[in-house]
């Protein structure tokens, strides 16, 4: 491990929601610069308060906290990260809440400190760069779900983040919007983690997968089992799977994903 391009760093983190067993049992996670992670697990392993935890949204019953190269313990302390790691929540309408797409796109950099103008330029590119050119004066809550995904990544990448956490970023939407989302995902110079219960998704984005299980991410491929819908060109005949786990392979610094046969 690089000690030099690490950007998120978890030790033995652990939380609970009240009443309940814990979400997280000393969970380590250790995400590097240039790193493109996938994270996939049933429903209620944790995940989405996994990525809580890193933002500062909740806080671990114990554990470390490393992020940027800082010990984060306060919620003072993660001040820095919401301005350097941009956070798709999974459900869209939580993070829309202006009357219009620019103004919702512009709401970042103006909070950044950007003049309006300055941030209005910067909505309007970053619309104009995801395909959303002639959305900026559409009304927010009668947008379509994948349109409201979209123009919720754009409000995302408006703020110019250094890292993106994606939760369901493919929830929803129909085929033309998703492969439009991996081409916009792929064509990214950013390091990022992509929560799905999508492993076609992931396979097209992310270099590796990782899963989560019992509170902790798990790394015993033979421990995963998951179901997914899929079509593909040979959907209309007899055909057979093999282990239906992605296959990693490193390559210098980075990694590809196969799907084993």
């Amino acid at each position: 491990m690089d000690e030099n391009n690490l950007i998120i760093n978890l030790e033995d983190v652990s939380f609970r929601y009240p009443g309940r067993p814990p979400t997280l049992d000393k969970l380590s996670l250790q995400f590097q610069q240039g790193d493109r992670m996938g994270l996939m697990g049933s429903n209620g392993s944790g995940k989405t308060t996994l990525f809580h935890i890193i933002m500062g949204l909740l806080k671990p019953s114990s554990g470390k906290i490393e992020i940027f190269g800082r010990p984060l313990k306060e919620e003072k302390d993660f001040r820095i990260v919401r301005q350097r790691i941009g956070f798709l929540f999974q459900d869209a309408d939580d993070q829309l809440f202006s009357p219009t797409v620019l103004e919702d796109v512009a709401f970042g950099p103006l909070n950044l400190g950007k003049s309006q103008h300055e941030a209005k330029t910067i909505a309007r590119t970053t619309l104009d760069s995801l395909g959303l050119a002639g959305f900026e004066d559409r009304i927010t809550y009668k947008l379509s779900g994948g349109e409201k995904r979209l123009v919720s990544l754009a409000t995302v990448l408006a703020m110019e983040p250094e890292v993106l956490l994606l939760d369901e970023p493919s929830t929803g939407l129909d085929e033309t919007t998703e492969n439009k989302t991996i081409d916009i995902l792929k064509n990214l110079n950013l390091s990022y983690i992509v929560v799905s219960h999508n492993i076609d998704f992931l396979l097209e984005t992310t270099g590796y997968i990782e899963c989560m299980a019992s509170g902790k991410i798990i790394v015993d491929d033979k421990r995963i089992p998951h179901s997914h819908v899929h079509v593909h060109k040979y959907g209309r005949y007899a055909h057979k799977h093999g282990p239906a786990w992605a296959e990693k392979r490193k390559k210098g610094n980075s990694y590809t994903v196969k799907l084993k046969r």
